[in-house]
């Protein structure tokens, strides 16, 4: 039996379970993956959308180029049009610009984000290997792959892990940590006696990715990234995953279908498209799948944590699954990488369950009440939708203006992305509740807990890449010493960097924000606290204690 240790152990070599690591390793950090998958060997088709803040984080690590130069041509709008069918008449279009149009300065709904990170439409067949070879190329990190993990014993200070190899070898594993990235399925959720609760069919989806190298030509409207036929008859979406012949169709079942057999799958196909039985395509795969609104009701257990699918399970609008675990990975990496570094107590890691999951429910009833809405959007497509007479004319211009105020909600989801925030954490010091959000808005905001804004300084930086891994001081009024904040932080090994920011616009008017590592704001004001070390203590939870199991 050979034997494996590293500071932290992942279950799970998907964009959750590679982000954790690469971001350990940003702090220092290292972790060994277990990964039942061939080295690189992508995943089925699923998420097609990383999100901006996703991006952001990817920004961080370095990665957000390589990752924005694959996916779709960089020519290929990533608009969304809804059409009577695919090849049919279009109803409404929701303008994203192509990578290269973003560029150019091309106009759309999320195009005045604040961020230097605009979303970006890529399949997760060419995210993870792009993911996989970034985490290759960092020495903290080790995969193993074609192995499962069989079992684990937290021994308090370790946890021992059991990995099968596929060659009928065995290793024994240790780390510190071990985090279950394993998905919907997960092992490790099980075994830390975590339990999904919430909705557990929302809707009932029956998925085909297809190579139709004919498609494009027989569309009446030019091709975009995803198209969505809205007739009496079948209802469904298509994303173009390569931009040229390669497309991924769902099918959204009735509520009268009794299961996913009940539907000719061929049939619904060629409805969705608008083509009959002499157009030519090749099934590559198909997954059909549940719709589902499953929260965790616990993150952690001792040592051991989940992240991810593992975690939660809702209707994937909005491409927010893949990215709410991205998220989770940013913020157990920022806890993980405080304690191995010293500056905050092993409490403070109780801190990402209190932060994460109130996110997970807000963000899990957002997905099912969009996917509501379009299901009763579905039901209820005008019989005239298509006809060539000025009912249809009607008919097409309003439901046009439903659907896209209803959707450009989730496909330039601002407020999933920019709005969220951190209420009543053990490591937030609170002076107020930041603004609301929806899917599609948000206020941008210095209440603590919120996401510090990202803004363009004078000298063209963006205050997250000055930022860093760190904490930071920003400062708007040069009068205010900031120096006693700075050595107590110094003292306690917090790492923080000071950022004078004079000129900065609505919402700084505090006079100091402080904000943790993973952007959030930790604490504001426009004088210094009057025990800074007790602020500095506060924010990396040495004052907690340990949690009872």
């Amino acid at each position: 039996m050979t034997d494996l240790s590293a500071d932290v152990v992942i279950v799970g070599a998907g964009p959750v379970g590679l982000t954790l690591a690469m971001e350990l390793d940003r702090r220092g950090v290292s972790s060994l993956i277990v990964e039942k998958r061939r080295a690189g060997e992508p995943p089925n088709v699923k998420c097609n959308h990383v999100a901006a803040r996703s991006m952001e984080i990817f920004r961080g690590l370095g990665i957000a180029d390589r990752i924005r130069a694959q996916g779709l041509p960089e020519d290929y709008p990533h608009s969304v049009s809804y059409r009577t069918t695919v090849t049919g008449r279009e109803i409404t279009c929701i303008p994203i610009p192509s990578t290269a149009g973003r560029r150019r300065g091309d106009p759309g709904p999320d195009t005045d984000w604040p961020t230097p990170e605009p979303p970006h439409r890529i399949n997760q067949i060419f995210l993870e290997p792009i993911l996989f070879a970034c985490a290759l190329e960092r020495p903290g990190i080790r995969i193993v792959n074609e192995a499962e993990v069989t079992g684990f014993a937290d021994h308090g200070a370790s946890v021992a892990v059991s990995v099968a190899c596929a060659d009928g070898t065995t290793l024994a594993a240790r780390g510190r940590y071990l985090v279950g990235c394993d998905g919907g399925r997960s092992q490790v959720r099980k075994d830390i006696g975590a339990t999904l609760d919430g909705d557990a069919v929302v809707q009932r989806v029956q998925s085909t990715y297809i190579r139709a190298p004919g498609l494009i030509e027989r569309m009446q409207v030019p091709p975009v990234w995803g198209m969505f036929a809205y007739n009496p008859v079948r209802a469904g979406v298509v994303y173009s995953i390569d931009g040229r012949e390669t497309w991924l169709l769902h099918n959204y079942l009735k509520d009268d279908e009794a299961d996913f057999d009940s539907v000719d799958r061929d049939w619904a196909i060629r409805q969705i498209l608008g083509v009959d039985e002499t157009f030519e395509y090749e099934v590559l795969s198909k997954e059909d799948w549940f719709g589902r609104r499953l929260v965790a009701d616990r993150l952690r257990r001792g040592n051991v944590f989940i992240c991810g699918d593992a975690a939660h399970l809702w209707v994937p609008y909005a491409g927010y699954g893949m990215n709410a675990g991205i998220a989770d990975a940013h913020n157990l990496a920022m806890h993980m990488g405080g304690v191995f570094a010293g500056w905050a107590g092993e409490p403070a890691l109780d801190a990402h369950e209190a932060e994460r999951l109130p996110i997970t429910e807000q963000v899990s009833h957002f997905a099912m009440n969009h996917a509501h809405e379009m299901a009763r959007k579905r039901k209820a497509v005008p019989p005239e939708i298509d006809a060539d007479t000025p009912e249809g004319d009607a008919a097409r211009a309003r439901v046009g203006r439903e659907l896209y105020d209803l959707n450009v909600q989730q496909y330039c989801c601002a407020g999933l992305n920019f709005g969220y925030y951190y209420e009543g954490s053990p490591l937030i010091s609170g002076d107020g509740t930041p603004p609301p959000y929806g899917m599609g808005s948000f206020t941008a905001s210095t209440v603590p807990g919120a996401r510090l804004p990202n803004i363009q300084m004078a000298d063209g930086r963006w205050l997250y890449d000055v930022q860093g891994a760190g904490f930071a001081l920003v400062r708007t009024d040069h009068a205010v010493d900031a120096q006693p904040l700075a050595a107590a932080a110094r003292a306690a090994g917090l790492p923080l960097v000071v950022i004078d920011l004079p000129d900065a616009p609505a919402p700084f008017t505090e006079a100091l924000v402080l904000a943790r590592p993973d952007n959030h704001i930790a604490w504001r004001g426009d004088t210094l606290p009057r025990d800074p070390a007790a602020l500095i203590d506060l924010v990396r939870g040495a004052s907690l204690k340990v949690a009872a199991e």
